[in-house]
């Protein structure tokens, strides 16, 4: 998708899709691990996909300056918009932040860049794992 129509959508929007592609790849990593009962499996994937696991990964990702200039600005706009709802288990600005962290993944997905997407995921389980 061109730049200046993917400008027109919404953040939340963005972040609609977002969500859909992180729970899909972390699905898909934590089947990959090994069989196991689907109650583990959704435990698991839970535990990656969860505001406050989100809100973790991309405070550090920022942190070690892994985001590019256009990325941090669509994080921000993720970050800065106004929602509705909030995460039952995580603070507001948990929310927000893992809000921002699920429209640059919808972002990067509608521009076909799966390969960031995927890099920043894997980045994600990382940061999860080293805890």
């Amino acid at each position: 998708m061109e730049e200046k129509r993917l400008r027109t959508y919404s953040p939340l929007t963005l972040a609609f899709l977002g969500d859909a592609v992180c729970t899909l790849f972390m699905r898909d990593y934590v089947v990959r691990k090994g069989n196991m009962s689907v109650n583990k499996l959704h435990k698991r994937t839970v535990g990656l996909v969860s505001a406050n696991a989100q809100d973790k990964a991309i405070s550090a990702i920022i942190e070690e300056g892994g985001l590019s200039s256009a990325e941090l600005e669509i994080f921000r706009r993720g970050e800065n918009a106004q929602t509705e709802t909030h995460a039952k288990n995580a603070s507001a600005a948990v929310y927000h932040r893992a809000t921002g962290f699920e429209c640059l993944l919808g972002w990067l997905y509608l521009q076909e860049k799966e390969d960031r997407v995927r890099e920043l995921l894997k980045r994600a389980i990382e940061i999860d794992e080293e805890e």
